[in-house]
């Protein structure tokens, strides 16, 4: 029979065959050592090379193995060959009994196993298991073996469930680093509306303008064009500068700042270019807000203001921002129709669906709704302790 085929019925590795031929080598040169080869024929050294030959199948079989160890050892007991090296076999099958996770088993085996050398010892006047001193030294080593192999057992379980912590935990780190960039990729969509719903709004109030006062107020026109190449100018400027997270490539870090309320004049402008008149009023210490609450108002104010001139139909709007100890608070009035006119503001649309989830991001609020005394008003709250 080939190695090949050893392998194949047995489940055999390069390890299993050294560790047999270790074992049967040991047995065999070890008992001729010791017994000086005096009381062993042929058959004896072919029963002990002959028992290591059933660990070749211990780990697909541990039981038969167990068994013929038994048997072999328990044939050269019988017979009466010199004692030394021939239950060797038998522990290390037991070992692979409790290593196989079988460790009851194992140790029935072994209680049966040391009854049956000393009963058959005992009734037969033979053998090297015949009183109680020789059986407990026998016990000894089957529990040592017993022993050995629940503690290459739970090694490899400590193993095992170590290694499968480390895959959940990489598990996990994906997961949450997919979770971050669907969180990024709303973030940068949200962005997206924002800046091109205002711009784009502002220049096509800008172009209606320019085409109703060309013939009768060319100046007014001219400034109604300034004022659209200039939206449309910025508008790109901040697209290019939105989608650039995108790139994978290495690109020098942008000159401009992130949009925040100290970039407020530009929405105004834009404003009041479309015919709105509006008045700021501050309340409290002006100061550097956390640069997402600072962001978050800028598109606030900036989508309100959107709302403003494309469907309340107002003449005038106010913007009030009040810094408090643990909030900035944001509100923007108009005398418009409110949103009754389609406006994302009154439909829940994807105008105010932003600017709330701006400011839940943050763990503030924003309300909306007509004012009693006609117009429409939009009010958010952001804390400003950390960042979100």
């Amino acid at each position: 029979m080939t190695v090949s085929t050893f392998t194949r019925l047995g489940g055999a590795t390069a390890t299993d065959f050294g560790l047999t031929a270790l074992v049967a080598g040991v047995a065999t040169v070890g008992t001729a050592a010791l017994t000086g080869g005096r009381g062993i024929d042929g058959l004896g050294y072919l029963l002990l090379a002959g028992s290591a030959i059933p660990l070749l199948f211990r780990r697909r079989h541990p039981l038969a193995t167990l068994a013929a160890t038994v048997l072999v050892a328990f044939s050269y007991d019988l017979i009466g060959y010199p004692s030394a090296f021939y239950t060797l076999p038998i522990g290390i099958a037991l070992w692979s009994v409790v290593d196989a996770g079988l460790r009851w088993v194992g140790v029935a085996v072994a209680a049966g196993v040391v009854a049956a050398f000393l009963a058959v010892g005992v009734a037969l006047g033979r053998g090297h298991v015949t009183d109680l001193t020789n059986a407990l030294w026998f016990a000894g080593w089957l529990v040592a073996s017993l022993v050995l192999g629940e503690v290459t057992r739970a090694r490899r379980a400590y193993v095992e469930q170590v290694e499968q912590r480390a895959i959940e935990a990489e598990r996990g780190r994906e997961e949450e680093a997919r979770r971050r960039a669907s969180e990024e990729r709303i973030r940068i969509a949200r962005e997206l509306h924002d800046i091109l719903a205002h711009r784009i709004s502002s220049i096509g109030v800008q172009a209606g303008v320019g085409a109703h006062l060309f013939d009768r107020d060319p100046e007014q026109a001219r400034r109604a064009l300034i004022a659209i190449n200039g939206a449309s100018r910025e508008a790109l400027q901040e697209l290019r500068a939105t989608l650039g997270v995108l790139r994978q490539v290495d690109e020098p870090e942008p000159r401009t700042p992130s949009p925040g309320l100290a970039q407020l004049d530009g929405v105004i402008a834009d404003a009041a270019a479309s015919g709105v008149r509006l008045t700021v009023a501050v309340q409290g210490e002006r100061r550097e807000l956390p640069s997402g609450v600072d962001l978050a108002a800028y598109r606030i104010i900036e989508e309100a203001l959107t709302n403003v001139v494309r469907h309340a139909g107002a003449a005038t709007a106010r913007i009030a921002i009040t810094y408090g100890p643990a909030e900035v608070e944001i509100e923007v009035d108009d005398d418009g129709v409110g949103g009754g006119q389609g406006g994302s503001a009154a439909t829940g649309g994807n105008g105010l669906l932003g600017m709330r989830e701006r400011a839940a991001t943050l763990g503030g609020e924003l309300e909306a709704g007509p004012r009693p005394d006609g117009g429409f008003r939009i009010r958010a709250r952001l804390p400003i302790r950390g960042e979100p």
